[in-house]
């Protein structure tokens, strides 16, 4: 049996991240237990004993250090990236995925690009485009060229580092909508870190008819009117009901990873 860690990055605040990648990560529970560990509330960190590690979107500063969760964190990261360049055989690699907090806290450590602090909220559904590495990933397969994704974000990851991203073998997978209208560098949407990690800046989890229920509610529908306009808020909602927009991204994306994950991980040595 396979153990999956799942690292709750959103420090006790109510949110729907992590009841979809439960939900996820139990379709495959012939073959996949997992662990949920509350990481930022309660310091709980996993060790490198597990064959899958889902790293959680999350509030707040991704460079802030704020308890002894932290270094423990980042050396989690590490330890992981360690032991895959050393590990000869697929079933023994660790197989991660990291989700918008966690994709710019593996930026940061990884020295891929620079984390910064948006001009304005990043809030709603947007098309992001492939770059040339995006169009042959694998985890993208079945998605148009731009796809729809959730965006719900205060940073970013600019500045992409092209001699450290050439040390790693990474790549960029897609980059922010094109804004021909303004001066601000896209931003780097998705990385393939190696062949057994990845991460988005977007929610690939994002789940659009429990979105779209939820911000269908009045009340938080006149906050979000109040916050980002009327205008973002019903092209938010269509692109929501949507079955070839999210509900695309939604379907191929985290699916995609568990199930190569799954499959690498269960190779059998060749006779």
């Amino acid at each position: 049996m396979l153990r999956a860690a799942l690292l709750d990055m959103y420090n006790g605040e109510s949110n729907r991240g992590i009841p979809m990648l439960r939900k996820m990560l139990a379709r495959y529970a012939n073959v996949l237990r997992f662990d949920h560990f509350d990481v930022r509330a309660k310091n709980e960190v996993p060790d490198q004993s597990y064959d899958i590690y889902i790293f959680s979107g999350g509030p707040g500063d991704p460079m802030l250090n704020d308890g002894p969760w932290y270094p423990r964190y980042f050396d989690l990261i590490q330890r992981l990236w360690d032991w895959n360049l050393q590990a000869q055989d697929p079933e023994r690699k660790k197989h991660c995925f990291f989700i918008c907090h966690s994709f710019q806290m593996a930026c940061n450590h990884f020295g891929l690009g620079t984390v910064s602090q948006r001009e304005k909220m990043s809030f709603g559904t947007y098309p992001v485009h492939k770059t040339n590495f995006g169009k042959t990933e694998p985890f993208f397969e079945g998605l148009p060229d731009p796809f729809y994704i959730a965006d719900f974000r205060r940073y970013q990851v600019l500045q992409p580092n092209q001699e450290r991203f050439r040390e790693m073998g990474a790549a960029v997978l897609c980059l922010e909508k094109l804004r021909p209208h303004v001066k601000y560098e896209r931003a780097i949407m998705a990385i393939r870190f190696s062949p057994e990690m990845i991460g988005t800046q977007f929610h690939p989890e994002a789940d659009p008819a429990g979105l779209l229920e939820y911000f269908m509610e009045p009340e938080r529908k006149k906050s979000i009117v109040e916050e980002h306009g009327e205008a973002r808020y019903d092209r938010m909602i269509r692109d929501l009901a949507n079955p070839m927009k999210i509900q695309r991204t939604f379907d191929t994306v985290i699916p995609n990873f568990i199930e190569n994950a799954v499959e690498q991980l269960t190779l059998l040595p060749a006779a």
